[in-house]
């Protein structure tokens, strides 16, 4: 049997050759990193957290993303498995470990005999002799690479920027001033460090804010928006002196045990690893230089002396216009030898981009073995991500440039058809998603058998 090609080794090209191999296929992954390195990636290792650590709220039941955590485990995901596997607290939030996370997804796939793992860049779409292959390059596509992805669909790819939060050393931060607590005590309820601002020093911190050096971009990058759901917070602050506190600051369910006085605003960090060494600040994006940054931040009470693991920063992400390139098994319409996964597809998220490679992976399986790929139920949050790109966004098909990236949200997937009281209508949605995923996988397994 001739091996699937994946290319990209981050969290959907991880999972793709996982659920390739798991199905009895031969897979060749390649990795450009540490020939060719990336403005964001520190490490040559796979599944590599370049932005937060966490895969966000793991409630199956009143979340939508937790129900998508709970199909991919159900799926046998490498991904999820090695979250559970190197989960550090964070409430109700599936967090890692990040440097373990990464080398749990690294040393499965290197021992694992049916992948085999290639270092070095692929400078265009792959060769037709390859046969089936899977692009899951993320939003770092290699320039060369993603030159020839223009030039085979006639498309062009969309860009966004992108931005990471700091990451604070534990043991630097003053907890005189701040202390542990989940938001309304979810989870252990004291997964969070907390720093609380008055009125005057939440102003003064948005001033400082806006007046803080930004990173200057290319005149070629200057057009290229933002997606909302990982904006730097100094845009936040630009839309409105309130909008971080309404936001990332809110001081909502939090109560100071060092003051009677409600704070106005919270920074809240989260355990970034295992060893409980080091904190990100959550929602703290940010495009300021690496100067401001430790200037404007050590205003925040608790964190005068903040010693920091990693300074923030921005990059520059692209992803293809699927609902007009890609058919339903995710295949290039004008090469169905190749297919694309993960970010570059238009999801947004880490566990989003693993859920598309898994579903790439086992369409890619499926037709290795001479099987039929099935595509999961619109109903399931698989089945709606998948849905979203490539047929669910209408208006990609005839509005150029609407297409954006998406989280799994509720809204993407088919209204219940009874009528449920509207506190009820997540967990049932919920409840109907798992229910129709396991059908769809034992009538894929029954499928198999025969």
């Amino acid at each position: 049997m001739n091996p699937v090609h994946v290319i990209g080794g981050g969290m959907a090209g991880c999972e793709a050759a996982w659920q390739l191999a798991r199905g009895g296929v031969p897979v060749v992954l390649h990795e450009m990193r540490p020939v060719q390195g990336t403005d964001a990636h520190e490490t040559d290792g796979l599944a590599e957290l370049v932005c937060s650590n966490s895969f966000r709220s793991d409630n199956a039941q009143a979340s939508a993303v937790g129900v998508l955590h709970e199909e991919m485990r159900r799926c046998g995901s490498l991904i999820i498995g090695q979250g559970d596997a190197n989960r550090v607290p964070a409430g109700d939030a599936l967090a890692v470990d990040r440097v373990n996370f990464s080398a749990g997804v690294t040393a499965a796939l290197e021992t694992e005999p049916l992948v085999t793992i290639e270092r070095g860049v692929i400078d265009g779409l792959p060769p037709a002799e390859w046969g089936s292959t899977i692009i899951a390059t993320g939003p770092l596509t290699a320039a060369p690479l993603a030159e020839a992805i223009r030039a085979e669909t006639g498309e062009e790819s969309l860009a966004f920027f992108d931005a990471l939060a700091p990451i604070i050393y534990k043991d630097s931060i003053d907890f005189s001033k701040v202390w542990m607590q989940s938001r309304y005590d979810k989870g252990d309820g004291a997964d969070y460090i907390n720093c609380p601002l008055s009125e005057d020093q939440y102003f003064a911190f948005i001033d400082a804010l806006i007046a803080a050096p930004k990173t200057e971009f290319k005149d070629w990058e200057k057009d290229t928006p933002y997606f909302d759901g990982c904006l730097p917070i100094e845009v936040m602050a630009e839309r409105g002196p309130q909008t971080l506190s309404y936001g990332p600051m809110k001081p909502v369910g939090l109560t100071n045990p060092h003051s009677d006085e409600k704070p106005y605003a919270v920074v809240q960090l989260r355990q970034d690893n295992a060893l409980g060494t080091l904190y990100n600040m959550v929602g703290f994006q940010t495009k300021m230089i690496h100067g401001a940054q430790t200037e404007v931040l050590r205003t925040i009470p608790g964190l005068e002396n903040a010693r920091f693991a990693r300074l923030g920063g921005i990059h520059r992400n692209t992803f293809i216009n699927s609902p007009v390139l890609l058919d339903r098994l995710l295949r290039l319409k004008s090469r169905p030898d190749i297919r694309f996964a993960g970010q570059i597809t238009g999801v947004e998220g880490y566990i989003e981009s693993a859920a598309i490679g898994l579903l790439a992976g086992r369409m890619a399986a499926a037709e290795a073995l001479g099987e039929t790929p099935s595509i999961p139920p619109e109903t399931t949050a698989l089945g709606a991500l998948l849905n979203h790109i490539t047929g669910g966004h209408v208006t990609g098909r005839d509005v150029p440039g609407s297409f954006q990236p998406m989280n799994i949200n509720f809204g993407l997937l088919p209204p219940l058809a009874e009528r449920v009281r509207k506190k009820e209508r997540k967990a049932a949605m919920a409840a109907r998603a798992l229910a129709d995923l396991d059908a769809w996988l034992s009538d894929e397994h029954q499928a198999a058998a025969e």
